[in-house]
């Protein structure tokens, strides 16, 4: 058997609904401070070096997504 239930709500409704907490107010401190040391970027170098820093951890976890979407696009077969 085979059952489909769809729930039509707001990302804040399901959120509340799930018990999962508001991180409105850290993700907005969070894009605040990418925007405010973007603003000194001047190369590319550095720009890199930014995002190794603010990226879930650090250089290994560049490395692992980039690895990730690189399999995900090579992975895939052309019909």
């Amino acid at each position: 058997m085979k059952l489909n239930v769809e729930v039509d709500c707001t990302p804040v409704e399901a959120r509340t609904f799930l018990g999962l907490p508001d991180v409105t107010k850290a993700n907005e401190a969070y894009v605040d401070a990418v925007m405010k040391a973007m603003q000194g970027v001047g190369s590319v170098e550095q720009l890199q070096a930014m995002t190794r820093q603010f990226a879930p951890m650090g250089e290994f976890g560049m490395k692992l997504f980039s690895q990730f979407m690189d399999s995900s696009v090579l992975g895939k077969k052309s019909d």
